[in-house]
């Protein structure tokens, strides 16, 4: 593996531990060109996921939309950036636990507004607001009456 300090390809492994609940592979490195350290993670290839959008149309599945979807839903509240990482972790678990090659994106939504009702109502609330497209109040109102309950 190339240094990203010095761009120098001799580089060793000096530590390896596993993460994530054994799912991937932690290894601090050293150059030994430059001295510097750094630390890569290895996880195994799965095979690629395809979401079904609400419009039927498919695309490959990408963790940044469904890391982006959390944070924004998430924004100024008091989740730690830790918690948000374990949900989506656990979210995508469960997806590729499935062992389907295509997910509906409702589906993934509903996972997501699952964890989200048992971390902080608020990033349920937004979440959901956006997920389920409320039109008015009314639809919003509902929402928090089913959570209230």
């Amino acid at each position: 593996m190339k240094c990203p300090f010095c761009n120098h390809d001799n580089t060793r492994v000096v530590d390896s531990r596993p993460v994530d609940d054994n799912t991937a592979i932690r290894r601090r490195r050293m150059c030994d060109e430059c001295g510097k350290r750094f630390t890569s993670y290895e996880k195994v290839e799965t095979i690629p996921l395809i979401v079904i959008k609400k419009d039927m149309n498919r695309e490959q599945y990408d963790r940044s939309k469904l890391e982006g979807g959390v944070l924004r839903a998430c924004h100024k509240r008091p989740i730690s950036a830790g918690q948000i990482e374990k949900m989506v972790d656990a979210i995508e678990q469960e997806i590729y636990n499935r062992g389907d090659r295509e997910v509906p994106s409702q589906k993934i939504g509903e996972m997501v507004m699952d964890r989200l009702k048992d971390i902080d109502a608020v990033a349920y609330v937004r979440f959901a607001s956006v997920y389920r497209e409320f039109k008015d109040v009314n639809t919003f109102m509902d929402e928090l009456k089913k959570m209230l309950n």
